[in-house]
């Protein structure tokens, strides 16, 4: 492998935008999960689709492994550098290339982040909804196909972008997709590199759809018993129809972290936080439907949140979870894990899972996103503990199994990566090595992102 040739290219090309100094690389080399330090061989900041065809076509002459970078916070080593090679970095391509109100719809480049897109929407009426929870660039959400909070009305990225501006793994520049609604011309190639983790190419510009700002938002908190009360509470309301924006599930564990965190003082109980978004008086109703259903299974303290800075405090405790799970046991590392699996199954994977995990003595509070059977478990260790590691990641292992015996899968938001390599087989079987066949056609020098979501090459 010719790297150290393809970083003198490099610096001819981009000058001191191509760097390899210990902290830059370190910092590309970072997890906010439970992975080791895996540094790149350089770091590119280019500034156009240009640039980064550029960079491409010199990796490939060398044979050298090309990863994208948004801003950091996938969870299962997509980002990550196992093979070494050259880090893209897209933080400088960050503009609104067009926005289109009438269309309700906007081209952005990869790097700029999903509230920086909506804070330059406020005064256009529309928003665009898909929110994970951090504040990730719309090309990582696409290479990951994010969800998050909002899914339960909006959809994932696979649902809210139309297009693509793609880098493919010889420097082709391509387009998927276009401003129209819908199409039945040819292959869904957006669909493709939706979710494709930058195994296939590296995306230069996104097409996204946007949606109205709702006339009335109502935020709701609401305890219960028991989970399995929460989580029927949540079919219910599925099943009736109420047009509902979030339903998220924290259990007791969470809500002690996040009241310590947050310095909030929810009692000490499963809680569903919720939004409604419509018309006000489409809002009043859903809400007191809601009350009602809470009621039959158990739910109390019912409480709304009409005025904005209410409810951002409500969702910003609940965007914080995860680092107040961490403050909750100082010095930990986190393995966090998801899985998925069809609603009316979600309360018995739960009760399994938390039975499960209180049995291998893993401390991991559950959270997620229940009105799609989406689900997260923090799974809090010792770094230096390989006893706590190995007891988390078999009971990570199980959760996975647990989900596809259920008729689910092994991820709804975080993803493969490395990290959930070894389940895709049980999932997918036949399916995945057709993916690698993919893989193959469109990199078949295999220096896009190695390593990732596709079966090892022999």
């Amino acid at each position: 492998m010719g790297v150290n040739e393809a970083i003198a290219t490099l610096r001819t090309l981009l000058g001191e935008r191509c760097v390899r100094s210990k902290s830059d690389l370190e910092l590309h080399g970072r997890s906010e999960s439970h992975f080791p330090l895996a540094p790149p061989d350089a770091v590119t900041y280019p500034e156009s689709t240009e640039e980064v065809a550029q960079i491409v076509q010199t990796c490939a002459r060398h044979r050298v492994p090309v990863i994208g970078w948004g801003t950091g916070t996938s969870l299962e080593g997509q980002a990550q550098a196992f093979q070494g090679g050259i880090c893209v970095d897209f933080s400088r391509m960050d503009r609104i290339v067009a926005l289109n109100a009438d269309d309700m719809d906007v081209r952005v480049q990869p790097g700029l982040t999903r509230e920086a897109l909506n804070n330059a929407l406020r005064a256009t009426g529309l928003f665009f909804p898909v929110d994970p929870g951090a504040n990730a660039s719309l090309g990582g959400m696409a290479s990951t196909r994010a969800s998050g909070t909002t899914t339960v009305r909006y959809g994932t990225m696979r649902d809210n972008v139309m297009g693509l501006e793609v880098v493919t793994s010889e420097g082709r520049i391509i387009r998927t997709g276009t401003r129209a609604r819908k199409s039945a011309s040819g292959y869904d190639l957006t669909g493709l590199f939706v979710g494709a983790e930058g195994t296939l190419g590296l995306i230069t510009e996104l097409t996204l759809r946007l949606h109205g700002q709702p006339e009335a938002i109502s935020a709701a908190v609401c305890a219960f018993d028991t989970v399995s009360g929460a989580v029927s509470a949540v079919m219910d309301t599925i099943q009736m129809g109420l047009p509902m924006a979030r339903i998220e599930l924290m259990d007791v564990a969470s809500v002690r972290a996040v009241n310590a965190y947050s310095g909030m003082h929810l009692p000490e109980k499963p809680h569903l936080l919720l939004e409604f978004h419509g018309s006000d008086s489409g809002v009043a109703e859903c809400s007191e439907t809601f009350g009602e259903i809470a009621k039959m299974h158990g739910g109390s303290g019912f409480e709304q949140a009409t005025k904005s800075e209410d409810r951002t405090a409500l969702w910003t405790m609940r965007h914080n979870a995860y680092y107040a799970i961490l403050a909750a046991r100082p010095g930990a590392r986190a393995i966090v894990t998801d899985i998925c699996v069809p609603i009316s199954k979600l309360a018995q994977a739960i009760d399994e899972t938390a039975r499960d995990l209180e049995a291998s003595g893993v401390q991991g509070p559950i959270l997620g996103h229940v009105g799609d059977g989406n689900f997260h478990a923090i799974l809090l260790i010792d770094p230096e503990s390989s006893a706590e590691a190995d007891a988390a990641m078999a009971a990570s292992g199980r959760m996975v199994e647990r989900a596809l015996g259920l008729g689910g899968t092994a991820t709804g938001e975080h993803g493969i990566g490395v990290g959930k390599l070894a389940y895709m087989r049980a999932e997918h079987g036949d399916a995945w090595a057709v993916m690698g066949a993919v893989k193959t056609a469109l990199d078949p020098l295999g220096i896009m992102n190695p390593g990732k979501l596709v079966p090892p090459r022999n």
